[in-house]
Formats: C-alpha cells, sequence, structure tokens
C-alpha cells in the first residue's frame, strides 16, 4: 500500500510548513488553502478513521486543536474558526489518514 501524503510530510520526505509538533500530532498549513490560515491537524502515525485512533493519541489531538484555533485566530485577524473532520470516503474523506481541517 503506498504512503499518504501526510505519511510523507511526517517522515520528511514531502515538504510542509509546519506549525506545531509534539509526539504524537504535527500541525501544517493547507497547500491549498480555503482561506487565510487554513491548517490541517494530523496524527503522526496513519489511521484512515476516528474511531481508529487510540485514545492517547486521540488526546493530543484534542489538546492542540484549541491552540491552533486560538493561533489561527491570532495570526489572521478571523473572529471565528471552522474545525472539518470528514471520517470516512462516504463522508468526504479524500486522503485516508484522519485529519481535521481548521478553516
Amino acid at each position: 500500500m503506498s504512503q499518504s501524503v501526510f505519511e510523507r510530510i511526517v517522515e520528511g520526505t514531502t515538504p510542509s510548513h509546519r506549525l506545531y509538533e509534539d509526539d504524537h500530532v504535527l500541525a501544517l498549513l493547507d497547500v491549498g488553502p480555503i482561506s487565510r490560515g487554513h491548517c490541517l491537524l494530523i496524527p503522526k502515525t496513519c489511521y484512515v478513521e476516528l474511531d481508529e485512533v487510540p485514545a492517547d493519541v486521540a488526546a493530543a489531538l484534542g489538546r492542540a486543536l484549541p491552540r491552533l484555533v486560538a493561533a489561527v485566530k491570532s495570526a489572521t485577524g478571523c473572529d471565528g474558526v471552522n474545525v472539518l473532520q470528514n471520517n470516512g470516503r462516504v463522508a468526504g474523506q479524500v486522503v485516508m489518514h484522519v485529519h481535521f481541517h481548521l478553516i
């Protein structure tokens, strides 16, 4: 099975603009932003759907989301941020690696 673009970003073979990183998660700017400040939060290990994510990784995602929302609001001056997660192909997921959009 071939690697997803997110797996290549985590391993450093595909370039990205990293915003935040810890042992479990990585936040980066979206390469095709819908709006100024559009970024993504991903687990460093590939899980296809959210219900596959172990509790410790889910907790790391949950800890990072409020920080990223605050950072996007501060950097862009926007009043609000949409947080979106498409879970499964039928739900509109295109990259089969769990990820959250902050738009």
